[in-house]
């Protein structure tokens, strides 16, 4: 299994240049660099896996991310390969396979 950074589109205006604004203590408010719409990431758990993965590095403080709704880590990356649609995460921590949900959005 193939793993990559999150990698989310504004709700607003679709575009992909979007940081996270915060601390995993506090909250997932993320803010899109061009239309400056305000959202919050979240999970669900679809599931678990027990096949194997190359940790991906540690993600980049500023990129999107996510808690993980079993155990609430913030290390959650994409499954890039094998794809699948609607995209799916897992978590690196408890192996939990998740869906992303977008929250709280806030139009800029």
């Amino acid at each position: 299994m193939k793993l990559s950074p999150i990698s989310i589109a504004c709700p607003q205006c679709g575009s992909r240049d979007i940081f996270y604004s915060c601390k995993p203590e506090c909250c997932f408010n993320h803010v899109c660099n061009s239309c400056y719409t305000t959202f919050e990431l979240d999970t669900t758990r679809v599931g678990d896996t027990t096949g194997s993965f190359e940790f991906p590095p540690e993600p980049d403080s500023t990129g999107p991310t996510a808690p993980c709704s079993r155990c609430k880590d913030y290390r959650v990356f994409e499954i890039v390969e094998p794809p699948s649609t609607p995209a799916q995460y897992l978590c690196v921590s408890c192996k939990a396979i998740l869906k992303l949900e977008i929250t709280s959005v806030e139009k800029g």
